[in-house]
């Protein structure tokens, strides 16, 4: 069994819920467990803000108004990224947790927490950052899009 969809959304807060819910949705109809579903969803919901708040920049060429979220549900894994059109990582490093005190900075700690394999870049092509990261599914017993 195999699911992709792909979004290009506003960078507008209430994008993130949209993709969140959309998620949630896809993943309860092929049953996935609820809580791999809910780990990914936070996840992207912490990518699709960071891409909200950074993601812009009309430097680039390409639309600062909006950036992309794609989701594959393939046999035993999901793998979600998220694209922005802002000014990308200049050098990829460690992500370092941010002090327990702060009010922001704790995203992609949360996304690597959350999912298995995780890869931070720059979309080399047209600039802008890229989150990707994957999970290997469970599943309900009576799920019905189950992969054998």
């Amino acid at each position: 069994m195999s699911i992709w969809w792909s979004l290009h959304l506003r960078r507008e807060a209430a994008s993130v819920p949209l993709a969140r819910r959309l998620l949630l949705g896809t993943m309860e109809t092929a049953g996935v467990d609820p809580d791999v579903s809910y780990d990914l969803s936070v996840a992207l919901s912490e990518a699709c803000a960071n891409a909200v708040e950074h993601g812009g920049s009309a430097g680039h060429g390409g639309s600062s108004e909006a950036y992309r979220v794609t989701a594959y549900l393939d046999g035993e894994m999901c793998r979600i990224e998220v694209a922005d059109s802002g000014p990308g990582f200049a050098r990829v490093q460690a992500v370092r947790p941010a002090p327990g005190e702060a009010e922001h900075g704790r995203g992609l700690c949360l996304i690597e927490e959350l999912a298995d394999h995780v890869h931070i870049g720059s979309e080399p092509s047209c600039g802008g950052a890229v989150v990707s990261f994957d999970k290997m599914l469970k599943w309900r017993e009576d799920a019905p899009l189950m992969a054998v």
